[in-house]
C-alpha cells in the first residue's frame, strides 16, 4: 500500500505531516512521490491564508479523476481546517479530522485501535531530514490576534513536558541530528513542570554535542529581558531572530490586537542588537488590514527602513472566518492596492538585506553543509540563519553533508551568500 502526503503552511505542519508518515508507516504503508499511485492520500492543510485553501479546493477535481480510476483510493484532509470548510469538504473526502486526533487514524484505516499514545506530539515522527529537526514544544494559541485562525483551528496553547522534549531531543542528537529548530505557535510562552521557554533554552543548550538550536515563532509581547539574557549567554543558539511586527502603526496593531506598540517593539530590538551580536532579524507583515490607510502604511514602510529586516515573510490581508476581523471590519483596501504595498515593501527588504548581507563579504564563518540544489551544487546554513551557496575553490575537498565548515564569503546577493571552502575547517576534523 502507498500513500502520497501533500502539505501546506508552516513548519509546524510539516512537523505534523512527519508525524502522519509514522502512523502511516507503522500500519505498512510506503512514501509514494507520484500522486497516480497512491492507494492513500492525505492533505495536511493550513487555512491561516484564504490561498492555501483555494489550493486544496482546487486540488478536488484531479483527486476525482485518480478516484475513477481507482476506486479504492481513500482521500483524507486534516490540519488546520475551519469548521466552514470542514463542512464543505465532507462530500469529497473518505475522512476529515483535528490534527490532535491522528492517533485515530490507525483505527480509521485497519480498524485496529492505536494502543500506544492519545497524545500526537508523542508520536516519533519520520523525520525527512537527516540534518534537521523540528520538536514542538507546544501547541495552540491565547492570543486571538484579530486576523488569526490559530487559536479556532489548533485551540488554546498547550506545553510538551520537558522531560518529554528533552528525551526526543537526545535521541535527534545521538542520530546525527546538528540543528535543532523548536516551535511553537507562541514559544515565548511556553509554560511546563515550572519551566519557561528561557529554563527550556538552557536545557537544551547543556545537552552534549555539536548542534544549533533555534525556536519560532516568538511574540513581541512576551519577549521578557529573561530570555533575551539567556539567548545571548547560551552557546548553541544562533544569532537570529524571528520577531513578527504584523504592522509599523500603532492604530492597526491595536485593531489587530497584538498588545503592543511601534517604541515597545523598537525598543526591544535595541536591546537585542545591544546583547546579542552580529543578530540576524526576520519579521512578518499583513499588508491592507481593514481600514490601513495609505498614510498607516507608510508607517510600516518607515519601520521597515529603520529596522533593516534581514527577511521578512509579507502577506496581502484576507479575512479568515471565525476571526474578529472578519466579524467586525469590512476588508476595504482593494486588491490591487494590497498588491502594490507588498512590493513597496519587498523593495525596501531587498535593499536592507543586500546592505545587511554585504558585512559578510571576505569574512570567514561557519556553515552547516545542507545537501546540493538542483544545479548540483552545495548549500548550507550559517549561524544567522541565511542561505549559502558553497563552492570548492581551487581544490576539490572531502565534503561530507551535515558537518560544519569554514567558508569565505566572496558574494552576496539580497536573499543569500556565495563562498568557498577553506582548508582550516579540513584539519580540524
Amino acid at each position: 500500500m502507498k500513500y502520497h502526503l501533500i502539505t501546506f503552511g508552516c513548519q509546524m505542519n510539516k512537523s505534523d505531516s512527519e508525524r502522519i508518515a509514522t502512523v502511516l508507516e507503522n500500519i505498512g504503508y510506503k512514501e509514494t512521490s507520484k500522486i497516480n499511485e497512491a492507494d492513500l492520500i492525505i492533505v495536511n492543510m493550513c487555512s491561516v491564508r484564504q490561498k492555501a485553501v483555494d489550493r486544496v479546493y482546487g486540488m478536488i477535481k484531479n483527486f476525482n479523476r485518480i478516484k475513477k480510476q481507482n476506486p479504492n483510493l481513500k482521500i483524507i484532509l486534516t490540519g488546520c481546517v475551519l469548521l466552514k470548510d470542514k463542512n464543505k469538504f465532507k462530500k469529497w473526502f473518505d475522512l476529515i479530522f483535528d490534527i490532535k486526533d491522528l492517533p485515530k487514524l490507525t483505527k480509521f484505516l485497519t480498524k485496529q485501535q492505536n494502543k500506544q499514545t492519545d497524545d500526537y506530539l508523542s508520536i516519533l515522527p519520520a523525520i525527512s531530514s537527516p540534518i534537521t529537526a523540528y520538536v514542538p514544544i507546544m501547541t495552540g494559541c491565547n492570543n486571538f490576534c484579530a486576523y488569526c485562525v490559530v487559536p479556532y483551528t489548533r485551540g488554546r496553547e498547550i506545553s510538551r513536558s520537558p522531560k518529554i522534549i528533552i528525551a526526543e531531543i537526545k535521541k535527534l542528537l545521538k542520530d546525527g541530528y546538528k540543528e535543532i529548530i523548536l516551535l511553537g505557535q507562541n514559544v515565548n510562552s511556553y509554560q511546563k513542570d515550572d519551566v519557561n521557554f528561557s529554563q527550556l533554552l538552557k536545557m537544551v543548550d547543556n545537552l552534549q554535542g555539536k548542534f544549533w538550536l533555534r525556536f519560532i515563532t516568538n511574540h513581541p509581547k512576551d519577549l521578557t529581558d529573561e530570555l533575551i539574557n539567556t539567548i545571548a549567554e547560551c552557546k548553541k543558539v544562533g544569532p537570529y531572530m524571528h520577531l513578527p511586527i504584523q504592522a509599523g502603526n500603532d492604530q492597526i496593531l491595536k485593531k489587530m490586537n497584538r498588545h503592543y506598540t511601534v517604541s515597545y517593539y523598537k525598543n526591544l530590538i535595541k536591546k537585542l542588537r545591544k546583547k546579542i551580536q552580529n543578530l540576524s532579524i526576520s519579521t512578518d507583515i499583513i499588508v491592507g488590514f481593514p481600514g490601513e490607510t495609505k498614510n498607516q502604511f507608510n508607517d510600516t514602510a518607515k519601520l521597515m527602513r529603520s529596522i533593516k529586516f534581514d527577511m521578512a515573510y509579507l502577506a496581502q490581508y484576507s479575512p479568515r472566518p471565525q476571526t474578529l476581523a472578519a466579524k467586525t471590519f469590512k476588508d476595504n483596501v482593494p486588491k490591487e492596492e494590497k498588491k502594490q504595498r507588498e512590493e513597496i515593501l519587498n523593495e525596501i527588504l531587498k535593499k536592507t538585506a543586500l546592505k545587511n548581507n554585504e558585512k559578510y563579504i571576505g569574512k570567514i564563518i561557519e556553515v552547516l553543509i545542507i545537501g546540493y540544489d538542483k544545479k548540483n551544487n552545495l548549500y548550507g546554513v550559517t549561524d544567522t540563519f541565511k542561505h549559502i551557496l558553497v563552492k570548492f575553490g581551487q581544490k576539490k575537498l572531502p565534503i561530507k553533508i551535515g558537518n560544519f565548515y569554514n567558508v569565505k564569503i566572496t558574494q552576496v546577493a539580497s536573499w543569500g551568500l556565495e563562498g568557498c571552502f577553506q582548508l582550516l575547517s579540513f584539519r580540524k576534523q
